[in-house]
Protein backbone atom coordinates (compact mmCIF):
# COMPACT_ATOMS: atom_id res chain seq x y z
CA UNK A 1 0.00 0.00 0.00
CA UNK A 2 1.76 3.46 -0.72
CA UNK A 3 1.66 6.25 2.03
CA UNK A 4 -0.04 9.43 1.29
CA UNK A 5 -0.24 12.47 3.21
CA UNK A 6 -3.60 13.96 2.86
CA UNK A 7 -3.83 17.31 0.33
CA UNK A 8 -5.16 20.43 0.86
CA UNK A 9 -9.15 20.68 -0.61
CA UNK A 10 -11.77 22.68 -1.46
CA UNK A 11 -14.14 22.14 1.58
CA UNK A 12 -17.47 23.18 3.18
CA UNK A 13 -19.23 24.74 0.45
CA UNK A 14 -16.85 24.68 -2.10
CA UNK A 15 -14.79 27.23 -0.22
CA UNK A 16 -11.12 26.65 -0.84
CA UNK A 17 -8.47 25.78 1.96
CA UNK A 18 -5.93 27.95 1.81
CA UNK A 19 -3.41 25.72 4.29
CA UNK A 20 -3.76 22.52 6.22
CA UNK A 21 -3.18 24.53 9.40
CA UNK A 22 -5.74 27.63 10.20
CA UNK A 23 -3.43 30.70 9.96
CA UNK A 24 -3.75 33.32 12.24
CA UNK A 25 -4.39 36.85 11.43
CA UNK A 26 -2.09 39.78 12.19
CA UNK A 27 -1.62 40.38 15.61
CA UNK A 28 -2.36 43.69 17.00
CA UNK A 29 0.56 46.45 17.39
CA UNK A 30 -0.41 47.60 20.53
CA UNK A 31 1.97 47.09 23.57
CA UNK A 32 0.90 44.15 26.00
CA UNK A 33 -2.26 44.48 28.15
CA UNK A 34 -1.76 44.55 31.97
CA UNK A 35 -3.27 40.99 32.64
CA UNK A 36 -4.31 38.32 35.82
CA UNK A 37 -1.94 37.43 38.43
CA UNK A 38 -1.06 34.33 37.88
CA UNK A 39 -1.76 33.17 34.49
CA UNK A 40 0.33 29.58 35.91
CA UNK A 41 3.59 29.30 34.34
CA UNK A 42 3.77 32.42 32.38
CA UNK A 43 5.12 34.64 35.51
CA UNK A 44 5.52 35.08 38.71
CA UNK A 45 2.28 35.52 40.97
CA UNK A 46 1.50 38.40 43.29
CA UNK A 47 1.28 37.34 46.77
CA UNK A 48 0.25 40.90 48.27
CA UNK A 49 -2.12 43.41 47.69
CA UNK A 50 -0.79 46.80 46.13
CA UNK A 51 -0.77 50.19 48.43
CA UNK A 52 -3.85 52.06 48.66
CA UNK A 53 -4.95 54.42 46.13
CA UNK A 54 -7.21 57.43 45.18
CA UNK A 55 -10.85 56.98 45.98
CA UNK A 56 -13.50 56.48 42.97
CA UNK A 57 -14.79 59.57 40.84
CA UNK A 58 -18.48 60.52 39.88
CA UNK A 59 -19.71 58.41 37.23
CA UNK A 60 -20.47 59.45 34.29
CA UNK A 61 -22.62 58.22 31.14
CA UNK A 62 -25.42 55.43 31.23
CA UNK A 63 -23.59 52.87 30.10
CA UNK A 64 -19.58 54.13 31.09
CA UNK A 65 -18.48 54.38 34.43
CA UNK A 66 -14.88 56.49 34.80
CA UNK A 67 -12.68 55.57 37.42
CA UNK A 68 -9.85 57.29 39.27
CA UNK A 69 -7.00 57.42 36.94
CA UNK A 70 -4.07 56.87 39.67
CA UNK A 71 -5.77 52.82 39.37
CA UNK A 72 -3.57 51.57 36.95
CA UNK A 73 -2.64 47.97 38.54
CA UNK A 74 0.71 46.16 38.36
CA UNK A 75 2.94 47.02 35.23
CA UNK A 76 2.67 45.16 31.98
CA UNK A 77 4.71 41.59 32.14
CA UNK A 78 5.65 40.23 29.06
CA UNK A 79 5.75 36.98 30.63
CA UNK A 80 8.61 34.27 29.46
CA UNK A 81 9.90 33.04 25.88
CA UNK A 82 8.10 30.32 24.53
CA UNK A 83 9.31 26.65 26.04
CA UNK A 84 10.84 28.85 29.56
CA UNK A 85 9.64 29.92 32.78
CA UNK A 86 10.86 29.32 36.22
CA UNK A 87 12.65 26.72 37.24
CA UNK A 88 9.65 25.87 39.65
CA UNK A 89 7.06 25.73 37.30
CA UNK A 90 8.31 21.73 36.17
CA UNK A 91 7.22 20.80 39.66
CA UNK A 92 8.24 17.31 40.81
CA UNK A 93 8.16 13.82 38.61
CA UNK A 94 4.93 12.90 39.18
CA UNK A 95 3.61 16.01 37.19
CA UNK A 96 2.28 18.50 39.80
CA UNK A 97 2.75 21.74 39.72
CA UNK A 98 2.67 24.60 41.98
CA UNK A 99 -0.12 25.96 43.97
CA UNK A 100 -1.15 29.73 43.40
CA UNK A 101 0.37 32.14 45.46
CA UNK A 102 -1.69 32.41 48.82
CA UNK A 103 -1.93 36.52 48.89
CA UNK A 104 -5.26 37.49 49.45
CA UNK A 105 -5.58 39.48 45.68
CA UNK A 106 -3.80 36.52 44.35
CA UNK A 107 -6.90 34.91 42.28
CA UNK A 108 -7.99 38.26 41.30
CA UNK A 109 -7.42 40.37 38.11
CA UNK A 110 -3.99 41.19 38.09
CA UNK A 111 -6.04 45.55 37.76
CA UNK A 112 -7.22 44.04 41.21
CA UNK A 113 -6.28 47.52 43.72
CA UNK A 114 -7.52 48.18 46.75
CA UNK A 115 -9.33 51.90 47.39
CA UNK A 116 -10.33 53.52 50.89
CA UNK A 117 -13.40 52.45 52.75
CA UNK A 118 -12.37 48.66 51.84
CA UNK A 119 -13.49 49.12 48.08
CA UNK A 120 -11.65 47.81 45.17
CA UNK A 121 -11.05 48.85 41.65
CA UNK A 122 -10.51 46.17 38.56
CA UNK A 123 -9.85 47.81 35.32
CA UNK A 124 -8.78 50.99 37.11
CA UNK A 125 -12.94 50.78 37.79
CA UNK A 126 -14.36 50.91 41.67
CA UNK A 127 -16.05 47.79 42.41
CA UNK A 128 -18.81 50.14 44.55
CA UNK A 129 -19.38 52.36 41.38
CA UNK A 130 -20.50 49.73 38.73
CA UNK A 131 -22.63 48.18 41.21
CA UNK A 132 -24.43 51.23 41.80
CA UNK A 133 -24.59 52.00 37.63
CA UNK A 134 -25.25 49.22 36.84
CA UNK A 135 -26.97 47.34 39.15
CA UNK A 136 -26.66 43.69 41.22
CA UNK A 137 -25.78 41.06 40.38
CA UNK A 138 -23.28 41.91 37.43
CA UNK A 139 -20.77 40.60 35.51
CA UNK A 140 -17.59 42.33 35.23
CA UNK A 141 -15.26 41.63 33.00
CA UNK A 142 -11.81 42.97 32.44
CA UNK A 143 -10.69 43.24 29.09
CA UNK A 144 -6.87 43.21 29.82
CA UNK A 145 -6.87 40.47 31.71
CA UNK A 146 -9.05 38.52 28.83
CA UNK A 147 -6.05 39.83 26.04
CA UNK A 148 -3.05 39.08 28.68
CA UNK A 149 -3.79 35.38 28.72
CA UNK A 150 -4.80 35.62 25.21
CA UNK A 151 -1.04 36.53 24.30
CA UNK A 152 0.56 34.35 27.12
CA UNK A 153 -0.90 31.21 25.41
CA UNK A 154 0.51 32.09 22.13
CA UNK A 155 3.51 32.93 23.64
CA UNK A 156 3.87 29.46 24.97
CA UNK A 157 2.40 27.71 22.24
CA UNK A 158 3.95 29.47 19.03
CA UNK A 159 4.02 27.00 16.59
CA UNK A 160 0.35 25.61 17.36
CA UNK A 161 -3.32 26.57 17.12
CA UNK A 162 -4.90 28.06 20.08
CA UNK A 163 -8.56 28.14 20.03
CA UNK A 164 -10.81 29.87 22.96
CA UNK A 165 -13.50 27.52 24.10
CA UNK A 166 -16.54 29.12 23.40
CA UNK A 167 -18.64 27.37 25.83
CA UNK A 168 -16.92 28.85 28.67
CA UNK A 169 -18.04 32.46 27.79
CA UNK A 170 -18.96 34.29 24.95
CA UNK A 171 -20.50 37.57 23.66
CA UNK A 172 -19.50 39.50 20.64
CA UNK A 173 -17.09 41.77 22.67
CA UNK A 174 -15.69 38.13 23.42
CA UNK A 175 -15.37 37.07 20.03
CA UNK A 176 -13.40 40.78 19.21
CA UNK A 177 -10.60 39.94 21.83
CA UNK A 178 -9.90 36.90 20.51
CA UNK A 179 -10.18 37.48 17.05
CA UNK A 180 -7.34 40.35 17.49
CA UNK A 181 -5.23 38.71 19.55
CA UNK A 182 -4.73 36.08 16.72
CA UNK A 183 -6.76 33.30 18.44
CA UNK A 184 -9.02 30.59 16.63
CA UNK A 185 -12.42 29.58 17.90
CA UNK A 186 -13.85 26.14 19.33
CA UNK A 187 -17.70 26.63 19.17
CA UNK A 188 -20.36 23.81 20.12
CA UNK A 189 -24.09 25.03 18.69
CA UNK A 190 -25.36 26.88 15.80
CA UNK A 191 -26.07 29.68 18.03
CA UNK A 192 -22.49 29.93 18.82
CA UNK A 193 -21.18 29.84 15.75
CA UNK A 194 -23.45 32.29 14.19
CA UNK A 195 -22.74 34.66 17.02
CA UNK A 196 -18.96 34.79 15.87
CA UNK A 197 -19.33 34.97 12.70
CA UNK A 198 -21.91 37.25 12.34
CA UNK A 199 -19.35 39.40 14.65
CA UNK A 200 -16.56 39.00 11.44
CA UNK A 201 -14.55 36.05 13.09
CA UNK A 202 -13.32 33.90 10.10
CA UNK A 203 -15.12 30.95 9.92
CA UNK A 204 -12.17 29.01 8.53
CA UNK A 205 -10.55 29.31 11.84
CA UNK A 206 -13.96 27.91 13.91
CA UNK A 207 -13.81 24.49 15.35
CA UNK A 208 -17.17 22.41 15.57
CA UNK A 209 -17.93 20.48 18.28
CA UNK A 210 -20.89 18.40 19.81
CA UNK A 211 -21.76 15.02 20.98
CA UNK A 212 -25.12 15.31 19.24
CA UNK A 213 -25.23 17.46 16.62
CA UNK A 214 -28.26 18.52 15.48
CA UNK A 215 -29.21 18.99 11.45
CA UNK A 216 -29.40 22.71 12.34
CA UNK A 217 -25.76 22.72 13.49
CA UNK A 218 -24.35 20.74 10.39
CA UNK A 219 -26.02 22.77 7.92
CA UNK A 220 -24.81 26.02 9.78
CA UNK A 221 -21.45 24.63 9.40
CA UNK A 222 -21.05 23.79 5.87
CA UNK A 223 -23.17 26.78 5.05
CA UNK A 224 -20.88 29.15 6.48
CA UNK A 225 -17.51 27.47 6.09
CA UNK A 226 -16.16 26.45 9.63
CA UNK A 227 -12.29 25.06 9.36
CA UNK A 228 -12.77 21.82 11.12
CA UNK A 229 -15.53 19.83 12.51
CA UNK A 230 -14.98 17.00 15.22
CA UNK A 231 -17.11 14.12 14.80
CA UNK A 232 -17.78 12.34 18.16
CA UNK A 233 -19.69 9.36 17.13
CA UNK A 234 -20.28 6.81 14.29
CA UNK A 235 -23.62 7.96 13.46
CA UNK A 236 -23.24 11.72 12.40
CA UNK A 237 -20.47 10.37 9.77
CA UNK A 238 -22.78 9.63 6.66
CA UNK A 239 -25.01 12.29 7.75
CA UNK A 240 -22.56 14.63 7.05
CA UNK A 241 -20.76 13.17 3.96
CA UNK A 242 -24.54 13.57 2.87
CA UNK A 243 -24.96 17.16 3.23
CA UNK A 244 -21.55 18.36 2.24
CA UNK A 245 -22.32 19.91 -1.02
CA UNK A 246 -21.07 18.16 -4.31
CA UNK A 247 -17.48 18.89 -5.39
CA UNK A 248 -16.23 20.17 -2.27
CA UNK A 249 -14.68 18.16 0.65
CA UNK A 250 -15.01 19.14 4.64
CA UNK A 251 -12.14 18.50 6.92
CA UNK A 252 -13.02 17.06 9.93
CA UNK A 253 -10.97 15.37 13.13
CA UNK A 254 -12.14 12.29 15.01
CA UNK A 255 -12.41 13.06 19.08
CA UNK A 256 -11.06 10.25 20.56
CA UNK A 257 -11.24 8.71 23.92
CA UNK A 258 -7.82 7.28 25.37
CA UNK A 259 -9.15 6.24 28.76
CA UNK A 260 -7.73 8.93 31.05
CA UNK A 261 -9.26 9.96 33.97
CA UNK A 262 -8.21 13.43 34.57
CA UNK A 263 -10.08 16.26 36.06
CA UNK A 264 -11.71 17.95 39.25
CA UNK A 265 -14.78 16.39 39.18
CA UNK A 266 -16.44 12.99 38.09
CA UNK A 267 -19.33 15.29 36.06
CA UNK A 268 -16.04 17.03 34.00
CA UNK A 269 -14.02 14.07 33.24
CA UNK A 270 -14.44 13.32 29.57
CA UNK A 271 -11.44 11.01 28.74
CA UNK A 272 -12.97 7.63 29.92
CA UNK A 273 -14.93 5.21 28.19
CA UNK A 274 -17.99 5.51 30.35
CA UNK A 275 -19.23 8.52 29.34
CA UNK A 276 -21.01 10.50 26.45
CA UNK A 277 -18.02 12.21 24.44
CA UNK A 278 -15.89 10.40 21.65
CA UNK A 279 -14.81 7.18 20.42
CA UNK A 280 -13.10 4.49 22.55
CA UNK A 281 -9.89 3.70 21.62
CA UNK A 282 -10.05 0.58 24.04
CA UNK A 283 -13.44 -1.02 22.08
CA UNK A 284 -12.00 -0.30 18.47
CA UNK A 285 -14.77 2.43 17.95
CA UNK A 286 -12.59 4.97 17.06
CA UNK A 287 -10.57 2.72 14.71
CA UNK A 288 -14.21 1.57 13.31
CA UNK A 289 -14.96 5.55 12.36
CA UNK A 290 -11.33 6.01 11.02
CA UNK A 291 -11.81 3.90 8.31
CA UNK A 292 -15.33 5.07 7.58
CA UNK A 293 -14.64 8.69 7.26
CA UNK A 294 -11.50 7.72 5.21
CA UNK A 295 -14.64 5.74 2.76
CA UNK A 296 -16.10 8.84 2.32
CA UNK A 297 -14.89 11.28 -0.68
CA UNK A 298 -16.71 14.39 0.87
CA UNK A 299 -14.97 14.33 3.87
CA UNK A 300 -11.02 14.93 4.66
CA UNK A 301 -9.98 13.30 7.60
CA UNK A 302 -6.85 15.48 8.64
CA UNK A 303 -6.08 14.87 12.63
CA UNK A 304 -7.53 13.41 15.73
CA UNK A 305 -8.90 14.99 18.68
CA UNK A 306 -9.03 14.26 22.48
CA UNK A 307 -10.60 16.33 25.17
CA UNK A 308 -9.82 14.85 29.07
CA UNK A 309 -11.81 16.23 31.49
CA UNK A 310 -11.78 20.07 32.90
CA UNK A 311 -9.92 21.71 36.10
CA UNK A 312 -6.57 19.08 35.06
CA UNK A 313 -3.67 20.18 37.15
CA UNK A 314 -1.43 18.67 36.38
CA UNK A 315 1.14 17.83 33.06
CA UNK A 316 0.96 13.99 33.57
CA UNK A 317 -2.64 12.97 31.76
CA UNK A 318 -2.06 15.47 28.69
CA UNK A 319 1.44 13.02 28.11
CA UNK A 320 -0.36 10.09 28.77
CA UNK A 321 -2.68 10.97 26.14
CA UNK A 322 -0.33 11.93 23.69
CA UNK A 323 1.70 8.64 23.61
CA UNK A 324 -1.99 6.59 23.30
CA UNK A 325 -2.53 8.95 20.27
CA UNK A 326 0.74 8.91 18.78
CA UNK A 327 0.43 5.21 18.62
CA UNK A 328 -3.22 5.41 16.95
CA UNK A 329 -1.27 7.46 14.44
CA UNK A 330 0.68 5.26 13.78
CA UNK A 331 -1.67 2.48 13.41
CA UNK A 332 -3.48 4.64 10.90
CA UNK A 333 -0.52 5.25 8.81
CA UNK A 334 -0.09 1.44 9.09
CA UNK A 335 -3.01 0.48 8.17
CA UNK A 336 -4.14 2.78 5.54
CA UNK A 337 -1.32 4.45 4.50
CA UNK A 338 -2.68 7.98 5.88
CA UNK A 339 -0.34 10.35 7.61
CA UNK A 340 -3.21 12.84 9.42
CA UNK A 341 -1.34 16.00 10.28
CA UNK A 342 -3.32 17.42 12.84
CA UNK A 343 -3.44 16.98 16.97
CA UNK A 344 -6.02 18.46 18.76
CA UNK A 345 -5.33 17.92 22.51
CA UNK A 346 -8.42 19.77 23.88
CA UNK A 347 -8.18 21.98 26.78
CA UNK A 348 -9.40 21.69 30.46
CA UNK A 349 -6.44 23.38 32.29
CA UNK A 350 -7.20 23.90 35.78
CA UNK A 351 -6.81 27.31 37.60
CA UNK A 352 -6.87 28.41 41.24
CA UNK A 353 -10.90 29.41 42.38
CA UNK A 354 -9.38 29.79 46.12
CA UNK A 355 -5.52 31.71 47.14
CA UNK A 356 -3.15 28.87 47.61
CA UNK A 357 -5.24 25.90 45.13
CA UNK A 358 -2.95 24.42 42.40
CA UNK A 359 -3.11 25.84 38.53
CA UNK A 360 -1.90 23.78 35.66
CA UNK A 361 1.54 25.45 35.04
CA UNK A 362 1.19 26.79 31.11
CA UNK A 363 5.12 26.51 30.31
CA UNK A 364 5.64 23.45 31.94
CA UNK A 365 2.41 21.96 29.83
CA UNK A 366 4.05 23.76 26.71
CA UNK A 367 7.50 22.34 26.87
CA UNK A 368 6.51 18.76 28.25
CA UNK A 369 3.65 18.43 25.48
CA UNK A 370 5.94 19.38 22.94
CA UNK A 371 9.01 17.35 23.69
CA UNK A 372 6.94 14.06 24.45
CA UNK A 373 5.21 14.64 21.00
CA UNK A 374 8.78 14.93 19.01
CA UNK A 375 10.34 11.96 20.95
CA UNK A 376 7.32 9.81 20.07
CA UNK A 377 7.03 10.76 16.60
CA UNK A 378 10.65 10.38 16.01
CA UNK A 379 10.45 6.49 17.49
CA UNK A 380 7.01 5.89 15.61
CA UNK A 381 9.08 6.87 12.13
CA UNK A 382 6.02 9.96 12.16
CA UNK A 383 6.55 13.59 11.25
CA UNK A 384 5.18 15.52 14.02
CA UNK A 385 1.61 16.71 13.34
CA UNK A 386 0.45 20.53 13.99
CA UNK A 387 -0.99 20.93 17.23
CA UNK A 388 -3.77 22.55 18.61
CA UNK A 389 -5.18 23.81 22.12
CA UNK A 390 -8.66 24.83 22.99
CA UNK A 391 -8.16 26.89 26.58
CA UNK A 392 -11.70 28.60 27.81
CA UNK A 393 -11.27 28.69 31.63
CA UNK A 394 -8.25 29.75 31.58
CA UNK A 395 -8.61 32.45 29.79
CA UNK A 396 -11.78 33.66 31.09
CA UNK A 397 -12.19 31.96 34.42
CA UNK A 398 -9.60 34.60 36.32
CA UNK A 399 -10.55 38.09 33.77
CA UNK A 400 -14.06 37.19 35.87
CA UNK A 401 -15.51 39.00 39.01
CA UNK A 402 -19.49 38.62 40.09
CA UNK A 403 -21.13 41.44 42.38
CA UNK A 404 -24.11 40.49 44.92
CA UNK A 405 -25.97 42.76 46.67
CA UNK A 406 -26.85 41.00 50.50
CA UNK A 407 -30.31 40.80 50.87
CA UNK A 408 -30.40 38.49 54.36
CA UNK A 409 -28.16 37.13 57.11
CA UNK A 410 -29.89 34.64 59.18
CA UNK A 411 -28.19 32.77 62.20
CA UNK A 412 -29.57 29.52 62.98
CA UNK A 413 -27.77 27.51 65.76
CA UNK A 414 -24.44 26.93 64.51
CA UNK A 415 -24.65 27.78 60.80
CA UNK A 416 -25.10 31.55 59.31
CA UNK A 417 -26.49 32.24 56.20
CA UNK A 418 -26.22 35.21 53.94
CA UNK A 419 -28.60 35.10 51.47
CA UNK A 420 -27.65 37.44 48.22
CA UNK A 421 -29.27 38.59 45.05
CA UNK A 422 -28.25 35.86 42.65
CA UNK A 423 -27.69 32.37 42.83
CA UNK A 424 -27.63 29.09 40.55
CA UNK A 425 -29.21 30.55 38.02
CA UNK A 426 -26.28 32.76 37.26
CA UNK A 427 -24.08 30.45 39.00
CA UNK A 428 -24.67 26.44 38.83
CA UNK A 429 -21.47 25.18 39.30
CA UNK A 430 -21.29 25.07 43.33
CA UNK A 431 -24.69 22.55 42.93
CA UNK A 432 -23.16 20.78 40.27
CA UNK A 433 -19.74 20.03 41.11
CA UNK A 434 -19.13 21.99 44.44
CA UNK A 435 -17.16 24.24 43.63
CA UNK A 436 -16.01 26.69 45.97
CA UNK A 437 -14.73 30.59 45.99
CA UNK A 438 -13.51 32.99 48.12
CA UNK A 439 -16.30 36.45 48.62
CA UNK A 440 -14.90 39.18 50.01
CA UNK A 441 -17.04 41.98 51.07
CA UNK A 442 -16.70 45.43 49.37
CA UNK A 443 -17.18 48.83 50.02
CA UNK A 444 -17.56 48.95 53.91
CA UNK A 445 -14.62 48.96 56.46
CA UNK A 446 -16.18 46.08 59.02
CA UNK A 447 -16.14 46.48 62.84
CA UNK A 448 -16.30 42.48 63.53
CA UNK A 449 -13.75 40.15 62.87
CA UNK A 450 -14.19 36.89 59.92
CA UNK A 451 -16.31 34.20 60.69
CA UNK A 452 -17.36 31.16 59.35
CA UNK A 453 -20.77 31.74 57.14
CA UNK A 454 -22.33 30.38 53.91
CA UNK A 455 -23.43 32.36 51.02
CA UNK A 456 -26.77 31.58 49.32
CA UNK A 457 -28.37 32.34 46.73
CA UNK A 458 -32.00 33.70 46.48
CA UNK A 459 -33.99 30.71 44.82
CA UNK A 460 -36.28 27.77 45.98
CA UNK A 461 -33.91 25.05 46.12
CA UNK A 462 -31.90 24.33 49.27
CA UNK A 463 -28.60 23.06 46.82
CA UNK A 464 -28.63 27.00 46.00
CA UNK A 465 -25.41 27.47 47.69
CA UNK A 466 -22.72 29.78 46.19
CA UNK A 467 -20.02 29.70 49.02
CA UNK A 468 -19.75 26.88 52.15
CA UNK A 469 -17.80 27.96 55.26
CA UNK A 470 -15.84 31.05 54.13
CA UNK A 471 -14.76 34.15 56.43
CA UNK A 472 -17.08 37.27 56.16
CA UNK A 473 -16.97 39.61 58.57
CA UNK A 474 -19.34 39.10 61.54
CA UNK A 475 -21.30 42.15 61.62
CA UNK A 476 -22.49 41.56 57.42
CA UNK A 477 -25.99 42.67 56.96
CA UNK A 478 -28.57 43.47 54.43
CA UNK A 479 -27.39 46.06 51.80
CA UNK A 480 -23.37 45.08 51.79
CA UNK A 481 -22.02 44.48 48.44
CA UNK A 482 -19.93 41.27 48.15
CA UNK A 483 -17.78 40.14 44.88
CA UNK A 484 -16.57 37.17 44.39
CA UNK A 485 -13.58 36.59 41.74
CA UNK A 486 -12.79 33.82 39.42
CA UNK A 487 -16.08 34.49 37.92
CA UNK A 488 -15.78 34.68 33.66
CA UNK A 489 -16.19 30.95 33.15
CA UNK A 490 -19.09 28.84 33.11
CA UNK A 491 -21.16 31.32 35.03
CA UNK A 492 -23.59 32.82 32.45
CA UNK A 493 -22.62 30.26 29.98
CA UNK A 494 -24.35 27.99 32.15
CA UNK A 495 -27.05 30.34 33.43
CA UNK A 496 -30.84 28.93 33.50
CA UNK A 497 -34.27 31.18 33.59
CA UNK A 498 -35.20 29.52 37.41
CA UNK A 499 -37.58 31.81 39.48
CA UNK A 500 -37.83 34.11 36.23
CA UNK A 501 -35.15 36.20 37.98
CA UNK A 502 -33.82 37.51 34.65
CA UNK A 503 -29.60 37.19 33.63
CA UNK A 504 -27.24 39.41 34.97
CA UNK A 505 -25.57 42.05 32.73
CA UNK A 506 -21.48 41.83 31.83
CA UNK A 507 -20.07 44.84 32.40
CA UNK A 508 -16.54 45.78 30.45
CA UNK A 509 -13.60 47.38 32.35
CA UNK A 510 -10.48 48.78 30.93
CA UNK A 511 -8.20 51.96 31.92
CA UNK A 512 -10.37 53.31 34.40
CA UNK A 513 -13.48 52.61 32.07
CA UNK A 514 -16.30 50.37 32.27
CA UNK A 515 -18.98 49.97 28.95
CA UNK A 516 -22.15 47.57 29.21
CA UNK A 517 -21.35 44.44 26.77
CA UNK A 518 -24.71 42.14 27.12
CA UNK A 519 -27.23 44.15 29.19
CA UNK A 520 -29.26 42.74 31.73
CA UNK A 521 -32.59 40.66 31.20
CA UNK A 522 -35.73 42.64 31.83
CA UNK A 523 -39.10 41.11 33.21
CA UNK A 524 -39.95 42.60 29.57
CA UNK A 525 -37.73 40.37 28.07
CA UNK A 526 -38.98 37.25 29.63
CA UNK A 527 -42.98 37.88 29.20
CA UNK A 528 -42.09 38.70 25.54
CA UNK A 529 -41.10 35.47 24.87
CA UNK A 530 -44.16 33.54 26.56
CA UNK A 531 -47.08 34.35 23.60
CA UNK A 532 -50.02 33.00 25.80
CA UNK A 533 -52.82 31.24 25.46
Amino acid sequence: MSHRTLPPTTHGAGVPASATTMAPPPRPTAPPSPGSGPLPGSELPRGSEPSSVTGPSSVTGPSSVTGPSSVTGPSPVTGPSPGTGPSSGTGPSSGSEPASAGGPLSIWPRSAAPLGHDDLAVGGVPLTEIADRFGTPAYVLDEDEVRHRCRAYLRAFPDADVCYAAKAFLCRAMVHWVHEEGLGLDVCSAGELELAVTTGFPPERIVLHGNAKSPADLRAALRLGVGRIVIDSTSEIARLAAAVPAGSRQRVLIRVVPGIAAGGHAKIRTGTDDQKFGLSVADGSAQHAIARVLSQPRLELVGLHCHLGSQITTVKPYLSAVRRLIGLLARIHEQHGVTLPELDLGGGHGIAYRPGEPALDLTSLSTKIRAELARGCAAAGLPVPRLAVEPGRAIAGPAGVVLYRVLSVKRTGVHTFVAVDGGMSDNPRPALYGVRYAPRLIGRSPSAAPEAVTVVGRHCEAGDVLATDVPLPGDIRPGDLLAVPVAGAYHLSMASGYNLVGRPPVIAVTEGHARLLVRRESLADIQERDIGL
